[in-house]
């Protein structure tokens, strides 16, 4: 066997999935007691004590793989009638928070049928796992939250809950780390030493480990792993670029102008188009307004604003014009 072969066959032999990606963390969740387990640490609880849990239809946001475009979570109906919706999440959006409580609050309404009165509604629950920081100005790695009152905290009602975990906040790894610690470090891990030194932390780990390597020994697992991998990469490069337009066109502009005021105009501008570009490209291949807003996580009113007037300028999409029209209708100037 040459070398290069050789290399080739321990780069497979060692090839993991990752939890951050969500494809493999909803495949997780497939499997009841990894569910069991990473649920009784979130609700901090014994896990014999999480009894029964069932999967429902993510019928808030697309599935995969017949959207691949769509964002992958995984909603959870608990015994006692509790709905807890986890969200694994590694690209940075601005309006998270945002989404998220209309997410929760789409949770309790779906309860509600024609007649039915409000003693029905049950807590819901929202977990998201952030793979980056999003309290910028606090360390903790992991918060919940739910209704309280603004003086006394007094918790007022437990119906709408929300629990944070930012994966890049962990601490040092410490001895005798147990809960969602060991879990958030889990689902950080890079490699398959990680992955099975933290399998002997508990049986439930340990089956999530064991999980991970049936995955990736499945052929047509990993190339669904690998896709949307892939889809993620490329919105983290069209973001980066956009970005990178942006400060280029922004200086340009500055230096002409000569002013603050313009650097930050041509900065902005730079992105629109960067924006009108993508979105141009997506509705070519087919792509609705709603999927190309999930893809590029973007207010799916702007997306769409964008999307039809694009569409007026079919077949040639001068990208100018429509930026200009952009402009001139919705105030996008100013955004």
């Amino acid at each position: 066997m040459t070398e290069e072969k050789k290399q080739l066959t321990e780069n497979q032999d060692s090839f993991i999935m990752h939890p951050t990606v969500d494809f493999c963390f909803k495949e997780l969740m497939e499997n009841a007691k990894v569910r069991q387990g990473l649920i009784a640490a979130i609700l901090k609880k014994e896990p014999e004590e999480i009894q029964k849990t069932k999967l429902m239809p993510t019928i808030l946001r697309k599935e995969y793989p017949e959207d691949k475009y769509g964002i992958l979570d995984v909603r959870v109906l608990l015994k006692n009638g509790e709905q807890m919706d986890l969200e694994m999440q590694v690209v940075p959006f601005e309006f998270w928070f945002q989404r998220s409580f209309y997410y929760l609050s789409k949770m309790v309404t779906d309860q509600m049928k024609t007649g039915d009165t409000y003693d029905r509604i049950k807590p819901c629950i929202h977990v998201g796992i952030l793979d980056f920081n999003f309290f910028e100005n606090d360390t903790r790695c992991y918060h919940a939250g739910m209704f309280c009152d603004k003086e006394t905290g007094e918790v007022l009602t437990d119906l709408l809950q929300i629990h944070i975990l930012e994966l890049k906040k962990l601490p040092p790894e410490s001895q005798n780390e147990t809960g969602i610690i060991q879990w958030m470090r889990f689902m950080s891990g890079k490699n398959r030493k990680d992955f099975a030194k933290m399998a002997e932390q508990n049986e439930y780990i340990k089956e999530a480990y064991e999980c991970l390597e049936k995955m990736s020994a499945d052929e047509r697992k990993r190339r669904e792993y690998e896709e949307r991998q892939k889809i993620l990469w490329d919105h983290n490069s069209f973001m980066k670029s956009a970005k990178i337009i942006g400060i280029r066109e922004g200086r340009e502009e500055g230096r002409k102008e000569g002013r603050k005021e313009g650097r930050e105009e041509g900065r902005k501008e730079g992105y629109r188009e960067a924006l009108v570009s993508i979105v141009i490209k997506k509705l070519q291949k087919g792509m609705s307004a709603e999927e190309i807003a999930d893809f590029l996580e973007e207010d799916v009113l702007t997306i769409q604003r964008i999307y039809d007037i694009a569409n007026t300028y079919a077949p040639e999409y001068d990208i100018e014009k429509i930026v200009q029209k952009l402009e001139n209708t919705s105030g996008m100037k100013q955004k």
